[in-house]
């Protein structure tokens, strides 16, 4: 198994100067990782530094709260794609899930999904349900919501809250979303044995920020 083919490397702390996002790219370059996951201010750059590659742009809308009204997140989704990302990962409203609001929900991720769309209709959504604060059957739900609005993918976690991915949730989200979608681990993976643990258990996409020192 090639695992940096499956390894979103990321730089996403708010304190990330300029030379970090240059570095990540140079880390994902090496690597040859599937995507490389920063902050949007900084997807003009990243697409600069990778356009020669096979790695692909990837970066976050309604981060890392999720709170973001729905129109700002999706304008945020669109001129993220038109400055260079083949990817965004999208913070679900987290409040508005824990308050049973599945129809809001299930919109948040539709528009976010759409906006991306209309500028290019290849753009890989993922959609971050913060699974610290979901409950199993909140996870499960989130994934069907996630699914009905068109995502691409499901993801565990923004790495911002008290836990990240865990084998168990992996698990759950791979049994509801099947083969449909992928699923995403992020959120605290430090090791190379908790990467291989994540896989075995069904994420095909890890997002990591020490990418070079797992590997090596």
């Amino acid at each position: 198994m090639n695992i940096a083919s499956l390894i979103d490397h990321s730089v996403l702390k708010p304190t990330s100067t300029v030379q970090d996002v240059k570095d990540g790219a140079a880390i994902a370059l090496k690597y040859q990782t599937a995507a490389y996951c920063i902050r949007p201010s900084d997807v003009p750059l990243a697409a600069k530094l990778l356009a020669a590659s096979e790695v692909k742009v990837c970066t976050v809308i309604g981060f890392p709260h999720g709170t973001t009204d729905t129109t700002s997140k999706a304008f945020e989704a669109a001129e993220a794609v038109r400055n260079g990302a083949h990817e965004v990962d999208m913070v679900i409203n987290i409040g508005w899930m824990l308050s049973g609001d599945l129809v809001a929900v299930e919109d948040d991720i539709r528009q976010v999904v759409n906006a991306a769309r209309s500028v290019n209709d290849t753009t890989c959504v993922k959609v971050i349900l913060e699974t610290a604060f979901l409950s199993r059957e909140q996870i499960v739900k989130g994934c069907e919501l996630s699914e009905a609005a068109g995502a691409d993918f499901v993801k565990t976690s923004t790495g911002f809250a008290p836990e990240g991915a865990t084998v168990e949730n992996i698990a759950l989200m791979r049994a509801t979303v099947g083969d449909r979608l992928g699923v995403k681990a992020s959120g605290g993976i430090r090791t190379l044995e908790q990467v291989e643990a994540l896989i075995a258990a069904g994420a095909s996409r890890v997002g990591l920020s020490g990418t070079a020192e797992i590997l090596n």
